[in-house]
């Protein structure tokens, strides 16, 4: 059994990643999505900008990591030379010799499994290893892991993942490394405490070995925002489907299951059984009641009032004879935002048609934020429909980085009405996320690009910048107009529907 230190860190987010990426179908895998590749080639841009901003002149084996072990014994080879700087090694210990420096508890519990731990290998692939003075096996000098990621914090996987290559290091020279060193997005430098974080780090390795030793799958948990780039989560919600795992209901977090399996909910049929008492002794009157609503709505596949929602008291949903909806799409990385797309409605003439703001080089931002600030002027008076707190943020990022004038902000951001938080405060769909895709889908409304994603539009723009291939603007030009009337489409329905609850409430 190989465990790299990419397993290590997708266990220590997703146990259950670690063990399918080991034990699970490789057919049941989705293809890696365009986004994330594009992570993978942003990290490695990074690595390089870093390795030219330090001088630094790094030696590399000859054998590529998909080789590993004879890119281990190459590297080795390296450090035995005592070159300065090492990019692109690998180093691996197995497990009597990862034992031999501290034995833990994974020795203990695994006694049953000696024969499957004898043959594991542990690989780590630091992004440099760096020359020190000092002494180790090599002679009078020692080498640190230096880790190059994009993150802009240090994140708990990351050090952990630093003390793992230190330990592996300091079996290989037989002398711990003086430090473990992340460098991050702005190129700041963060050491790691390796007294803590060795332990720690042997903590986790030994709760990795015995999950895949004893082969307990961990059980399955949907958390879009964590799970939506992963290449197991058609497999994962497939499986939750089968079971009604509570996952899959809006508002149940990991914490709120942890409540709920105390009082032996364990799927959507028995949170429908349960007491509305019960419920409200863990979580609390809202949240409770939240949750009956939700299960509700999808068992009847049918929408409802929240039940905290006045109909009768509370001013409608804002309309006008021309309305604007509002969708921006924007490139995280470069902090730019590339697109701001308006469809018009003229509800008096019974027309629509969309306006594109594009920016088709990153300079042309502040040029497409004025396009839009001098359209929007044109209908002072229409309302300026989104659907999340985005657009308003952007708003806001832009006012300030293009000196607008603070009116004029001001005048904009009064006209912006936010569906997200129309529909969070007055309707339970019946419905997994309410993400605007989710919910549109629900009512009829779909792309007309089947693989179109905020994610999967930063590719395309990424690729027309490289490329210019104007298929590419097409593409994204198409994914942000379906944005903008899955909007309108979001926000005529909800009017349609609250007026007609309203009436009845009346009666």
């Amino acid at each position: 059994m190989l465990i790299s230190d990419h397993l290590l860190l997708n266990y220590k987010r997703c146990s259950r990643r670690t063990f399918l990426e080991i034990f699970g179908n490789p057919q049941e895998r989705d293809p890696a999505k365009d986004f994330l590749l594009k992570l993978k080639r942003e990290n490695q841009t990074h690595m390089r900008n870093v390795i030219a901003a330090r001088s630094l002149k790094p030696d590399q084996p000859q054998a590529s990591r998909h080789d590993w072990q004879l890119n281990t014994k190459q590297t080795v080879e390296l450090m035995q030379q005592g070159v300065d700087c090492i990019v692109g090694g690998a180093l691996k210990v197995n497990y009597a010799q990862w034992l031999s420096v501290r034995p833990d508890v994974s020795n203990l519990q695994l006694t049953n499994k000696q024969a499957l731990l004898a043959k594991t290998t542990l690989t780590a692939a630091p992004s440099l290893l760096i020359k020190q003075s000092g002494t180790s096996i090599f002679g009078n000098w020692e080498y640190i892991p230096v880790n190059i990621k994009l993150g802009r914090k240090p994140k708990p996987e990351y050090k952990l993942i630093a003390a793992f290559h230190a330990q592996i290091l300091a079996i290989i020279q037989e002398k711990i490394p003086k430090r473990s060193q992340l460098i991050l997005k702005e190129h700041n430098s963060h050491e790691i405490d390796l007294a803590y974080g060795l332990i720690k780090m042997r903590e986790t390795v030994a709760e990795c070995l015995i999950m895949l030793a004893e082969q307990n799958e961990p059980e399955v948990f949907i958390s879009r925002q964590r799970c939506s780039l992963c290449n197991w989560y058609g497999y994962c919600h497939q499986v939750a489907k089968s079971t009604e795992h509570l996952s899959l209901i809006p508002g149940i977090t990991p914490k709120r299951y942890e409540y709920l399996q105390s009082l032996g909910v364990n799927n959507i049929q028995s949170l429908v059984k349960i007491s509305q008492t019960r419920l409200e002794e863990t979580l609390g009157y809202e949240t409770a009641h939240q949750l009956k609503q939700q299960i509700s709505a999808i068992k009847s596949d049918r929408p409802l009032v929240r039940s905290n929602f006045d109909l009768v008291n509370i001013q409608p949903i804002p309309s006008s004879a021309i309305e604007l909806y509002f969708d921006i799409e924007a490139e995280p990385e470069r902090q730019t935002d590339y697109l701001l797309g308006v469809l018009l409605v003229d509800r008096v003439n019974k027309t629509e048609q969309f306006h594109a703001f594009m920016a088709e080089s990153l300079a042309e931002e502040g040029k497409i934020w004025q396009e839009f600030l001098d359209f929007v002027a044109l209908y002072p008076d229409a309302p300026i429909f989104h659907y999340s707190e985005y657009e308003a943020d952007t708003i806001k990022r832009l006012a300030k980085l293009y000196d607008t004038p603070r009116d004029q902000k001001k005048e904009i951001l009064s006209r912006l009405v936010d569906l997200h938080f129309w529909v969070t405060k007055t309707v339970i769909f019946p419905v997994e996320s309410y993400s605007l895709k989710s919910l549109a889908n629900w009512m009829g409304f779909y792309w007309r690009e089947t693989t179109g994603s905020g994610d999967q539009s930063v590719c395309w723009y990424d690729q027309w910048l490289i490329t210019q291939d104007r298929a590419l603007l097409n593409l994204i030009l198409s994914y942000n107009e379906d944005d903008c009337r899955a909007t309108r489409c979001l926000k005529d329905w909800l009017l349609n529907f609250l007026e007609e609850q309203r009436k009845q409430n009346l009666e």
